[in-house]
């Protein structure tokens, strides 16, 4: 009975030392293909980033099918998720908006500063493709209005689907949203100047 015990143990502690080590995963910036040299006005700031409760976890998530979402506890991201994406979407745009034009998150506000909220429905992916649903607003300096506001759809190829391909689609899409804000910006400085701004 003894040794059945002691064989039992052996192999229960062999299965764990088996177990899958845990990865952790980060966004990263994405180089801008050319700079919007003739954006201008009150610089801009990554004010907040509102992410759906189901996102809002270490472990990263995917949408399954028959409405059921799968959560792993082998791949997990480094930071909390809104954190990094304010901070990538800080970089992608700085290096596709002039000097000076981006406040970073944590940085004494001097002047003037618009704000970007960036408000998340789905992030996560479906099938062979990254999901994005969500909008982005611009809003103006000490006030809660909005200058701009534009609701966001895009779908990234994840390529073989491992959790590596999920983040580099991920962090593709926050790219394309810095294009949209930086070639924005004209625009809203435009409406600004007469007075008005979209909504």
């Amino acid at each position: 009975m003894k040794r059945a015990v002691v064989l039992v143990a052996l192999i229960l502690l062999a299965g764990c030392g088996s177990s899958p080590p845990t990865q952790h995963y980060t966004l990263d910036p994405i180089p801008a293909r050319e700079a919007v040299a003739t954006a201008s006005g009150r610089p801009i700031k990554v004010a907040a980033v509102h992410i759906p409760p189901s996102l809002d976890r270490q472990e990263m998530v995917r949408e399954g099918a028959d409405h059921k979402v799968e959560v792993s506890d082998q791949n997990r991201w480094s930071a909390p998720l809104d954190q990094m994406i304010q901070r990538v979407l800080t970089e992608d745009l700085t290096q596709r908006l002039p000097p000076g034009m981006v406040v970073l998150p944590q940085e004494p506000a001097r002047g003037e500063v618009r704000q970007v909220v960036l408000d998340i429905l789905q992030f996560a992916p479906v099938g062979s493709a990254v999901a994005f649903d969500g909008s982005w607003s611009l809003l103006r300096a000490g006030s809660d209005n909005a200058e701009l506001n534009r609701r966001v759809h895009l779908t990234e190829n994840a390529g073989s689907g491992n959790y590596g391909d999920q983040v580099g689609a991920m962090s593709r899409i926050l790219g394309q949203i810095a294009d949209q804000i930086a070639a924005a910006l004209p625009s809203a400085d435009t409406a600004g100047a007469r007075g008005g701004g979209k909504r």
